[in-house]
């Protein structure tokens, strides 16, 4: 047996209020998992990611390499994590490294506009590197889909992208 993820996601901005608020409570989880191999190398992240955390879920930073390591411990099983990773590659990486996400697949939330990335919605913007780690996923059984709070219906992630001329 292994954790049963309640969400994963993707968003620059990792654990803020939408997150710490909204979605915690509608898929109420009893764990942050912040998987990131800078954020766990740098204390200050790290130390206002933990603190940001809501009183009904502690949150861990931990590297790419960890989770997948505690993901097959079954010492883990008892975790219901949020996963929040800042980019589509790093969480195609970790379904590569055996982090099955079929059955909740991939929320993207934000990813945030930057040169030579195309605005997508308000909130995400992507480049071909978003699209190909998305289409991997994809290939690999997984849902990715951009949904900033719950309320929110879902959107396919790749026609998003399509539409904007990346493919």
């Amino acid at each position: 047996m292994t954790m049963t993820i309640k969400l994963a996601r993707v968003d620059n901005r990792l654990l803020h209020g939408q997150v710490a608020t909204v979605w915690t409570k509608t898929v109420r989880p009893n764990r942050i998992l912040v998987v990131s191999d800078d954020v766990a190398q740098d204390q200050l992240r790290k130390t206002l990611i933990v603190q940001a955390a809501p009183a009904e879920a502690k949150a861990n930073v931990i590297t790419l390499a960890k989770m997948a390591q505690i993901y097959q411990d079954a010492r883990f099983d008892g975790f219901q994590p949020i996963i929040l990773m800042e980019t589509l590659p790093e969480m195609a990486s970790l379904v590569d490294q055996g982090v099955d996400l079929t059955a909740t697949g991939v929320n993207v939330g934000n990813l945030a506009y930057t040169a030579g990335k195309t605005l997508l919605t308000a909130s995400l913007s992507a480049d071909e590197a978003d699209v190909a780690a998305a289409k991997k996923l994809v290939a690999a059984g997984v849902d990715v889909y951009a949904q900033t709070v719950p309320t929110d219906r879902k959107q396919d992630f790749l026609k998003l992208a399509a539409k904007k001329g990346l493919s």
